[in-house]
């Protein structure tokens, strides 16, 4: 399939289709100005990105609605060009929740359906309105989770027409099964978005869900930021690798560039974030080159397989995905 900036969407299990490349809009609410999100997703959509990846957690959807419905006011795009994918957050996986949660990002958005909509975690927290519910010796408060529940809760959303497809993030092999092997499933998982990039390739989960018929979302696909109260900074910065530098300049091209089009050119939806407009615009621009099967062979050989984002302050929930070989 020849991929251009006009037409880079594959196709879901539920008949619906997915943008290769999407627009990523987590910025640290303490420390993001207000009015960043809502300019990055209008550069985004101006340069021609359809699809806009948010959550209720990042605290922005209201910017990021706004800057979706402004576009189609201005006849830039119309909303079924849009992709938007949204997310259920650790607190309200309770099945009563669900449905209330996803409304709640519905009317920040004030869109009448989200594309699709993913369970963030496979961790549950204390229900509640306090994203990070924490007891008074600062342990974070952890609560019992049963997928499969939260799941039916997600096909009654989907039968209500609130959302077109289903799908979940940081699941692991056993997750996906639990859901997978569900006695009376309705809907299946349409994506997995996980940590994907060069340097943490994925394969074998890859792999299985693309057996699966899941569409892999990578997250992260350009390494991470630095912060050490989230983030491994014990990986190198993925974009100062010199395989990707020397290809980089092979093609004429950023060492990000090729990291995306790696990715993309393997299946692998990508969800780059930037709020720098000529950032956004250059990680949009992976159409008009692609990689040698020998290239993309050297690139899957840069695979340390490890992780950026551990999230080691949770790696003792009971259902902490990453203890799992994959």
């Amino acid at each position: 399939m020849a991929l251009t900036a006009e037409k880079h969407s594959i196709p879901l299990n539920d008949g619906y289709s997915i943008p290769l490349i999407g627009l990523g809009t987590y910025g640290d609410p303490r420390t993001t100005p207000k009015g960043t999100a809502y300019e990055a997703v209008k550069v985004a959509i101006e340069a021609g990105y359809r699809h806009i990846d948010g959550a209720l957690v990042y605290f922005n959807e209201h910017e990021v609605g706004q800057a979706i419905r402004d576009k189609i006011a201005d006849g830039t795009v119309t909303r079924k060009d849009i992709f938007y994918c949204g997310k259920l957050w650790n607190t309200f996986h309770p099945p009563e929740l669900v449905r209330p949660t996803l409304e709640r990002t519905l009317k920040t958005l004030q869109l009448d359906y989200v594309d699709l909509y993913i369970v963030e975690m496979p961790i549950a927290f204390k229900p509640g309105d306090t994203f990070y519910p924490r007891d008074e010796n600062g342990k974070y408060i952890y609560h019992e989770t049963d997928l499969c529940a939260t799941w039916e809760a997600l096909e009654a959303c989907k039968d209500a027409g609130l959302v077109k497809s289903l799908g979940v993030s940081n699941f692991n092999k056993r997750q996906l099964e639990l859901i997978l092997n569900k006695p009376g499933l309705k809907h299946k998982p349409v994506s997995n978005q996980v940590e994907c990039h060069p340097y943490f390739t994925q394969p074998k989960l890859l792999e299985y869900c693309q057996q699966k018929d899941i569409v892999i979302v990578g997250y992260s696909p350009l390494g991470t930021s630095r912060d050490e109260s989230w983030v491994n900074t014990k990986s190198p910065p993925l974009l100062e690798d010199d395989l990707l530098k020397s290809l980089a300049k092979k093609y004429n091209k950023t060492t990000a560039q090729v990291s995306l089009r790696f990715n993309v050119q393997r299946g692998v939806v990508v969800i780059p974030k930037s709020f720098t407009p000529a950032r956004i615009k250059e990680n949009f621009q992976i159409y008009d080159f692609s990689l040698t099967e020998a290239e993309m062979k050297a690139i899957e050989g840069l695979n340390t397989n490890v992780r950026f984002v551990e999230l080691l302050m949770w790696s003792d929930h009971p259902e902490y995905p990453f203890h799992d070989e994959y």
